[in-house]
């Protein structure tokens, strides 16, 4: 395995993607101080917090040189669009993200869309519109059902997929209005279903993780709004065998050389989001950092100590990395959200049982008074393993009965088609 030579690791971001990634430095025997920024009170309990504004690259460059951070990963995407992964680098500062340039995989649906003819990479159809007559065209071009996207960020949420003309032209007037630079990609709608797979990446080597699939509409059966995603397992038994390497070979790889070939080598996690089709698979966007809540399934089995994984990664190291080692069985998240979310989500009430094992905060803050309480839409994740799908599925929703938080929600069929098994879970 690459031999780490650090042991101090700051770790930007607040949610339960960064909770999962705390632990897995936590329990990394060369990470002798871990820091994260800002965090949350749940990675309070295993790291140092400080504050920090994400986006910001001076603050996190100082952050960084304060802490004498050995190695800086940076968690959510909005930071990495904002430069911070440059700005670390130009310090001279191991940084685990891509920079702003590769970043624009996922900042820009557009940009992904041209990168990804340049590579012949499989993937929906699509035309770019500025206007609410080009999304019309785009929309009668394709039919229903209908796939509109925000060009540009939206945490997880600026996409719609709906046989309602009228709910599509709303989402392009909603994303439209008021900024003249704003953009909408409406594409076909790939059939098939959907999985994720990380591919950690240094600008010349790449390594996957497990596969995963996560639940992006708010309810049972798929159904209501899109949102930043309700629950996720890992790995898929219904993906051939060779999924991993066809996804590398068609997509993750001719994808990194593209960006290479670009001079914007990547250098972090890419997030292929797939839809599994009759022809293939195909992808339905990139992302530039681990997904959630994917993530926190995924390295519930990882045994390779993550902080050598993505040092090597940061220091273009990653073709001495041993293969990864993996537990045997399944991992299941799933999400409990506040009342209300996603469209309105209610903040403030009060937590009890987050303190159990394999509880992550995602939206959580401590009162005046010390007491936990909900300060955003997906409050906690709930990650169990077990041998099988079926018993990760038990052993999460046990999980999720310990759970007290007023008017809270969340969905019981997470895995459950996967794991062969009804709904009864919950």
């Amino acid at each position: 395995m690459h031999k780490l030579g650090i042991v101090r690791v700051l770790l930007i971001g607040t949610g339960g993607r960064e909770h999962a990634l705390a632990l897995a430095f936590a329990q990394d025997p060369s990470v002798d101080e871990l820091i994260c920024a800002p965090g949350n009170p749940g990675m309070g309990a295993i790291a140092k917090l400080r504050n920090v504004v994400a986006d910001d690259p001076a603050a996190v460059c100082e952050l960084a040189v304060d802490t004498r951070a050995d190695l800086v990963v940076v968690g959510p995407e909005a930071p990495l669009v904002a430069g911070v992964a440059d700005a670390l680098r130009d310090q001279g500062i191991a940084c685990f993200g891509p920079s702003a340039a590769a970043a624009r995989i996922e900042g820009s649906k557009d940009y992904a869309k041209d990168v990804m003819r340049a590579a012949g990479v499989a993937t929906a159809a699509s035309v770019t519109c500025h206007s609410q007559a080009e999304a019309e065209a785009a929309l009668d071009r394709f039919g229903p059902p209908h796939v509109v996207k925000d060009d540009g960020l939206a945490a997880g949420k600026g996409v719609i997929v709906t046989s309602d003309r009228e709910a599509a032209l709303a989402h392009v007037a909603a994303v439209l209005s008021g900024n003249d630079d704003r953009a909408v990609v409406v594409e076909e709608f790939l059939e098939g279903p959907e999985a994720s797979l990380f591919v950690i990446a240094d600008g010349d080597d790449a390594v996957p993780l497990l596969p995963a699939q996560d639940f992006k509409r708010v309810a049972n059966n798929d159904e209501g709004p899109n949102t930043g995603g309700m629950g996720a397992y890992a790995p898929l038994p219904w993906v051939d065998e060779d999924f991993v390497d066809t996804v590398m070979e068609s997509v993750a790889r001719p994808t990194l050389a593209e960006l290479r070939r670009r001079g914007t080598p990547f250098n972090g996690v890419l997030y292929c989001g797939l839809a599994v089709t009759r022809q293939g698979p195909k992808v339905i966007e990139f992302n530039c950092r681990f997904g959630d809540p994917e993530t926190q399934a995924v390295l519930a089995l990882l045994e390779t100590p993550l902080a050598g994984l993505l040092h090597a990664a940061a220091t273009h190291e990653l073709g001495n990395v041993e293969p990864l080692r993996w537990r045997p069985g399944c991992a299941v998240n799933v999400v409990v959200a506040s009342q209300g979310y996603p469209a309105a989500p209610v903040t403030g009430q009060r937590i009890h049982g987050a303190d159990l094992d394999g509880v992550l905060h995602a939206g959580t803050t401590l009162a005046a008074d010390g007491s936990l309480r909900a300060s955003g839409g997906r409050v906690l994740n709930c990650v169990a393993a077990g041998e099988t799908l079926a018993k990760a599925r038990e052993n999460a929703y046990k999980l999720v009965s310990n759970i007290t938080l007023e008017g809270c929600h969340y969905r019981d069929d997470i895995a459950a088609d996967a794991a062969g098994r009804p709904d009864d879970a919950s």
